[in-house]
């Protein structure tokens, strides 16, 4: 029987918006699949505890019941796509599937960031493949980018834009001006938040695609929980307009590193509001796109951008990977396997985060303090007697009508424990009406 004879059949688990893309994806490019293929990618079962909400997709031929276990057990199913999410019955049901000797196809980040280890374990042991590009950035290629296009660099450093929520209501927020709690709301009515936001704004969801993308460049286990983030809630309108006049935007990144100290095997990992040059390329991304700068040691900086969430570019992440593993089944199992994360299970290993009071750099720091004589100079005052420098200051108010203003002191570089130290003892003075803002400004490394 000739490739174009065959067929490989998927099970898809979980029917929701990625699932119903998944469907559609399948379908309306059926075609070029097989001509890239060599055979028929054939969706045979989706399994769903609702069963009775119309999708909108044609399902015909399709079985489609709520039994996750009958479709792992189905042996025309030779891939079981995961898209239901979390980390209870997903991880239940992907090591069922393992064990069943199927190739599982996953968009769940949140699974991997906290079980990969044992998952891919188990996969290679069964002798079968994970693949998860849709797990970081939608439909960006950036995972088979760093497994495959970059395997012959060294990385040095990674810095994105991983959550489209939190870029939309950033790019919202300085386009009109609108407070945090608006522009959020506004998120929610077009489906770009959740109607619990904290894992988006509290930089939970990018911590987690960050602590994969550390797995894959540095072969690093992180304890992703202990990855430290920093949200949104705190920003206002005005630190938009400041950032603007300084030089800046307000994005709120994922950024990792090894460490710099000669024989220090720990990683810089961080997730949190940075001000970035409106030279960098990072600047210019807008709305709810993504985008991830890796700068590779032979290659130099490279820029991976586009839609990192929503149901159609996910969709077709999950169909390349489907293709990627029908390419392998064709030729044989494990013939030209490549690693989940670019290298040997064995070659992973633990490895401790840099606390950030041992991070050095510049600072963005907004007071909110009375207006009468001497603030100003006490606060500088207090900065200088823990040796920080300043770069430049700029006032604005009163700002309401008990006469509190704004003072934006922009720092040199410093240890980040001075900083905080400066700002926890600036926060108990009676003149301080609000707590400080701090944000970190992020060097532009291109």
């Amino acid at each position: 029987m000739s490739n174009r004879d065959r067929e490989v059949g998927i099970g898809l688990i979980g029917f929701g918006t990625i699932g119903r893309g998944v469907v559609r994806v399948l379908g309306q490019n059926a075609a070029v699949i097989s001509e890239r293929l060599g055979a028929r990618l054939r969706l045979v079962r989706i399994a769903d505890l609702d069963t009775e909400t119309d999708r909108g997709v044609d399902l015909e031929g399709i079985h489609f019941d709520s039994d996750a276990k009958a479709l792992i057990a189905d042996p025309a199913v030779d891939i079981v796509v995961e898209l239901i999410g979390g980390t209870g019955a997903a991880r239940a049901l992907v090591a069922d599937a393992i064990a069943a000797g199927k190739h599982v196809v996953t968009a769940n980040k949140a699974l991997l960031a906290h079980h990969g280890s044992e998952i891919f374990a188990q996969a290679a042991a069964a002798g079968v493949d994970v693949a998860f590009e849709a797990s970081v950035g939608g439909g960006i290629p950036v995972l088979r980018a760093l497994r495959e296009g970059l395997a012959a660099d060294r990385v040095l450093s990674i810095e994105g834009i991983l959550n489209g929520t939190t870029n939309y209501i950033l790019s919202e927020m300085e386009a009109t001006g609108e407070a945090f709690e608006v522009i959020l709301k506004r998120a929610q009515d077009l489906g770009y938040a959740e109607a619990d936001p904290t894992f988006d704004i509290d930089g939970i969801d990018a911590a987690q695609k960050l602590g994969i993308l550390v797995a894959m460049a540095f072969g690093a286990e992180l304890d992703v929980d202990s990855i430290p983030t920093q949200g949104l809630r705190d920003l206002a309108p005005i630190d938009f307009e400041m950032a603007r006049e300084l030089g800046f935007r307000v994005k709120m990144l994922g950024i990792a590193r090894e460490a710099a100290g000669e024989g220090d095997d720990r990683i810089e990992a961080r997730v949190h509001p940075a001000l970035i040059s409106l030279g960098s390329q990072l600047a210019s991304v807008d709305g709810a796109m993504n985008a991830v700068l890796i700068v590779g040691d032979a290659v130099g900086p490279t820029l991976y951008y586009g839609a990192g969430a929503g149901e159609m570019p996910t969709a077709s992440a999950v169909v390349a990977d489907a293709i990627e593993i029908g390419r392998e089944i064709l030729r044989g199992a494990g013939a030209g396997r490549v690693p989940p994360l670019s290298r040997p299970l064995e070659a992973l290993h633990s490895r401790e985060l840099v606390p950030t009071d041992e991070l050095h750099g510049r600072a963005y720091l907004r007071f909110e303090v009375t207006d009468e004589p001497g603030v100003l100079s006490k606060v500088t005052g207090a900065l200088g007697a823990n040796d920080i420098g300043i770069e430049s200051v700029l006032q604005r108010g009163p700002a309401s009508a008990g006469g509190s203003i704004s003072v934006v002191v922009l720092t040199h570089a410093a240890p980040e424990a001075a900083l905080r130290k400066a700002v926890a003892e600036i926060d108990e003075w009676p003149e301080v009406r609000a707590r400080t803002l701090f944000v970190r400004i992020q060097e532009n490394r291109e």
